[in-house]
């Protein structure tokens, strides 16, 4: 393979593609938990959380591509493994399988981590002069938020 000359430096496309790579352990550990939650929710709001967690899971799913593929890209090899996210994510795992309510609280946590990940990660990218990186993590954090605030108000 040639040499990759888009205008970012080697030591810029790293560091960008070091955060990217939280960002998408914390994607796909959000991804997994939501899809759990879909399968296992359960209560007099399972119909309305089963959909809206399928929604959840469904963006997700596209998500982590988006960001795998971003960090190859910059040339930097994508982790793909339990192991390698479990190292990397901030997103903590759950054992067994929460009251509906619980859910709704871990997954807006989880959304809300995404966010506070991706501003780190848009820092990086606006240093290292990365417009594409900067857009994708930009839309991330937007629909995170959104998200997370969805998710809250089913709470009130």
């Amino acid at each position: 393979m040639t040499d990759i000359n888009i205008g970012i430096s080697t030591e810029n496309r790293n560091q960008i593609a070091e955060g990217l790579k939280r960002l998408l352990a914390d994607s796909y550990t959000l991804y997994l938990q939501t899809h759990n939650f879909h399968w296992n929710v359960s209560g007099p709001s399972f119909r309305e959380l089963h959909l809206m967690f399928e929604e959840h899971y469904t963006e997700l799913a596209t998500a982590v591509d988006d960001i795998a593929e971003r960090i190859r890209t910059l040339d930097v090899v994508a982790p793909g493994t339990y192991k390698e996210f479990a190292k990397l994510s901030s997103v903590k795992e759950v054992d067994g399988v929460p009251a509906a309510e619980e859910m709704v609280d871990i997954l807006t946590k989880g959304h809300e981590q995404v966010v506070r990940t991706s501003r780190e990660v848009l820092k990086l990218a606006q240093d290292g002069d990365d417009e594409s990186t900067a857009a994708l993590v930009s839309d991330r954090m937007r629909i995170h938020e959104k998200t997370a605030w969805m998710l809250r108000a089913t709470r009130k």
